[in-house]
């Protein structure tokens, strides 16, 4: 399957810079799988389309303050660094740019209490370093740190926490599991009050979300792992309304990856933890999501070979088509979907 056939025009002006100042005034894109009728809502309106005995699955994974300014101790200039995964004791798996100056031996400074050594290359093109740090690291990295925000996104956020769900609790990521932007407290607040259940569990974004796909075909790309956790008391909430005849609802394509990762053959999901490297993309059978909200991905993107895998190619495209033309806001702070 050909990596091309997933791209699409997207007009710049679309690429939303920043969020809505209420968040569930975003647009609402109904999707019904079964006919391809195409619906236009608020985010709102959510609850018409839910339930009683239906789970929401959200992602409560925290945005860590992933990017780090420094400068290599033999040569000028800044060097930045973005955090992806921890290896334990002080020992990263990080992105770096320019690379040129951080080569295997390089020592990097970001301020008199942290620095960092660089070990090795990864497959993926990063570096594995060794933070040296006086004090509590997380503590240094909430004063030193940026949140990182996508490349397309030319504004700074005024409020960091916009980039954050309501419900993120889980420090962990170095992108926002975008779907549950959208949600608010109240809105929270009425769905659990229609009868459906809202249930966490944690994905670590990392390089496997955002990562472009450079192979030509599909079936040749890698996904980079990230760390998953999904709990005994979701797990039994998510299996007990199943049975009754809820729907899993999950909110995000990472959600989507878990429950896929931990769901058997029956569609019974499990408890457990670890690092997935999932890739759905069409042809891929679920096992328990039955419906999802998502936002509207990037061209070529593997978030958007998953949508095409739950509803399929040629619907998606449909939608896609009708959201341009609607003007919907796309990307990270735009609008959203809900594939029923």
């Amino acid at each position: 399957m050909r990596v091309e056939d997933f791209d699409f025009n997207l007009p710049p002006e679309l690429i939303a810079q920043k969020p809505l100042e209420v968040r569930d005034a975003s647009r609402l894109l109904v999707v019904h799988r079964d006919t391809g009728e195409l619906v236009d809502r608020q985010f709102a309106d959510l609850v018409d389309y839910l339930r009683p005995w239906d789970v929401l699955v959200i992602n409560d994974s925290r945005v860590l303050p992933a990017r780090l300014w420094g400068k290599n101790k033999r040569r000028s200039g800044p060097v930045e660094i973005l955090l992806l995964r921890p290896y334990g004791e002080g020992r990263w798996e990080v992105l770096v740019r320019p690379g040129k100056k951080a080569r295997v031996g390089a020592e990097i400074e970001f301020s008199p209490s942290l620095s960092c050594e660089v070990l090795e290359n990864t497959p993926s093109g990063g570096r594995l370093v060794q933070f040296k740090y006086a004090g509590d690291f997380d503590s240094i990295l909430e004063e030193l740190g940026e949140t990182p925000l996508p490349p397309y996104i030319h504004e700074k956020l005024a409020d960091p926490e916009r980039y954050q769900t309501v419900y993120a609790k889980h420090s962990g990521s170095v992108a926002a599991p975008t779907a549950g932007l959208h949600f608010t407290p109240e809105l929270l607040a009425q769905v659990e009050q229609l009868g459906v259940a809202v249930v966490p569990l944690t994905l670590h974004v990392g390089l496997g979300t955002f990562r472009p796909v450079q192979a030509a075909q599909i079936e040749e790309h890698v996904m980079h792992e990230e760390f998953f956790e999904l709990s005994a008391q979701s797990v039994a909430v998510i299996n007990d309304r199943r049975r009754a005849g809820g729907r899993v609802i999950a909110v995000g394509t990472t959600s989507v990856r878990v429950l896929e990762t931990l769901a058997d053959e029956g569609g019974k999901v499990h408890a457990g933890s670890g690092w997935t490297d999932i890739f759905i993309y069409p042809g891929y059978r679920f096992k328990v999501v039955d419906a999802l909200i998502t936002n509207f991905h990037l061209p070529k993107s593997t978030l958007l070979m998953l949508v095409c895998a739950f509803a399929d190619r040629e619907t998606i495209f449909r939608a896609y088509n009708h959201a341009i033309a609607q003007r919907y806001r796309f990307f990270s702070f735009g609008d959203s979907m809900l594939l029923l």
